[in-house]
């Protein structure tokens, strides 16, 4: 019988010690050690001398695939957008995301369309295939009534289950030679796991969801992806931090890391892709939480400026790109006399370092009084913006909502604030130029080009500034000193 010893393992990055310590010396966090029982025992895994059973090398030019017309097509056009078109056999895509976002339901969706190509198969580890299959059957009658059948329509509640297909299996197993059995014999084009902090090994004692676990786990189903072609989708859970639970060697592991985003109480998710074997880093999806599942919204821009209010003081139009994607987004500000010593700078949507940046720039080159005001600002619908093309709307927000005199409603406002109250080109301005064109915007502020060569589009009037309270000026801004 083997031994069986104490370690202790760090959650974060992996590394092993004796002991419990309260910092990680490789990584730097804190608290993050917990303790595992290890048997002395080889791994199974364990390499031969002699090197039998390893892959030769081939010449390029003799490897199979890949062609981009191998994907399998998804009708969800924002899912495959982020995927980088479709997905790809044998790759192995990790989705993480809050508690009751969507993961399991986008999923569902898409195991429930993948299954009129071929044999799906969903192993969850926290639901019943009954809890799966009661959600299947309400994601099926919503997008029925959706698609404008009438109730005499439908089939009676013991019927309706037959228009599901067979081709989608569900099993509720934890086991990871279990799974793979079942792979075996089913021989899948997909398999979507949920979640893979459920599912442990039986030859290593540790819980399920410890690193080894996670770690020995994911690398199953990576040889599994890579030898047989098949596809495989693991969810996992998050942190409270919002980074997926477990080493961060599993994203390295996986083709594709997603995360699913948004706020429970609003019906806009993003799906982000912060890595991709196969496609655009930072691509983004949008989509909305409704009755039938997740609806896509193929023209993001139109969907956040819908219930915009016109005229009003304090709203800027920022253009920021999500990946490949330029997206229209209204930046609110708000500004109130403090009722305390130190004024608030609170921000939803984007960066707290960079409002502070803005608010200070504000201040110091053009004397706007924020040093006893509470400062506030809003991203509508959700998004987080995080690169710095929105500075110039975020400044602008702040300094209408001071001076209490709204922009222009037909502009844009496009570019990055310096410390010396200077703008600073951005990247992609034609695109972004292009989109607010598309949405009927009439002109854009932007800051002056350096190179007169790049080709703008027609149909919207640039107007460039060198500083930012000329561009405050050009938005019909006053300055006032």
């Amino acid at each position: 019988m083997a031994k069986v010893h104490t370690r202790f393992v760090c959650q974060s990055c992996g590394r092993a010690a004796a002991k419990a310590l309260g910092r990680c010396p490789q990584c730097g966090e804190w608290n993050t050690y917990v303790e595992e029982l290890v048997a002395d025992e080889p791994t199974r895994r364990a390499a031969s001398s002699n090197g039998a059973g390893a892959a030769a090398p081939k010449p390029l030019t003799q490897i199979a695939g890949g062609a981009e017309n191998e994907r399998m097509p998804l009708s969800i056009g924002e899912f495959a957008r982020v995927l980088g078109g479709g997905i790809v056999p044998g790759s192995l895509v990790l989705i993480g995301g809050d508690p009751g976002i969507g993961k399991s339901t986008l999923l569902l969706q898409t195991a429930m369309e993948m299954a009129a190509q071929g044999r799906v198969l969903y192993v969850s580890g926290e639901e019943s295939p009954a809890q799966i299959k009661m959600r299947a059957e309400r994601l099926q009658r919503s997008a029925g009534v959706a698609d404008g059948n009438s109730a005499a329509d439908w089939l009676p509640p013991d019927q309706e289950t037959k228009q599901l297909s067979d081709s989608l299996l569900l099993v509720t197993e934890t086991n990871l030679d279990a799974i793979l059995h079942h792979v075996e014999q089913i021989k899948p084009r997909l398999l979507i796991i949920d979640s893979i902090q459920t599912v442990y090994d039986p030859q290593i004692d540790s819980s399920a969801g410890s690193v080894t676990q996670l770690r020995e786990c994911s690398d199953r189903f990576r040889q599994l992806a890579k030898s047989s072609g098949l596809a495989v989708f693991l969810i996992g859970h998050v942190t409270k931090e919002g980074v997926i639970a477990g080493p961060r060697l599993l994203e390295h592991m996986v083709d594709t890391v997603l995360y699913l985003e948004g706020d429970r109480f609003q019906s806009f998710r993003l799906l982000r892709a912060v890595k991709n074997r196969f496609g655009a880093t930072a691509e983004v999806g949008v989509f909305e939480m409704v009755g039938r599942g997740m609806q896509e919204v193929p023209n993001p821009s139109e969907a956040f400026l819908a219930e915009r209010v016109v005229n009003a003081a304090g709203s800027a139009i920022a253009v920021t790109m999500e990946g490949t994607r330029p997206l229209l987004v209204e930046v609110q500000g708000l500004t109130s006399p403090s009722a305390f010593g130190n004024p608030r700078r609170s921000g939803n949507g984007v960066d707290t370092n960079r409002l502070l940046l803005i608010t200070a720039v504000l201040t110091r080159r053009l004397a706007l009084p924020l040093a006893e005001q509470d400062v506030f600002v809003n991203v509508v619908g959700g998004l987080r913006i995080g690169e710095p093309a929105a500075d110039l709307a975020l400044a602008a927000a702040i300094a209408s909502s001071v001076w209490d005199r709204p922009l222009r409603a037909d502009a844009v406002l496009i570019g990055e604030v310096g410390l010396s109250g200077e703008l600073r080109t951005v990247p992609h301005t034609p695109a972004r130029l292009k989109e607010a064109a598309a949405l009927g915007f009439k002109s854009a502020v932007m800051p002056r080009r350096l190179r007169k060569s790049e080709e703008l589009p027609s149909g919207i009037e640039v107007r460039e500034a060198r500083s930012l309270r000329e561009a405050l000026e050009l938005a019909t801004l006053k300055a006032q000193a």
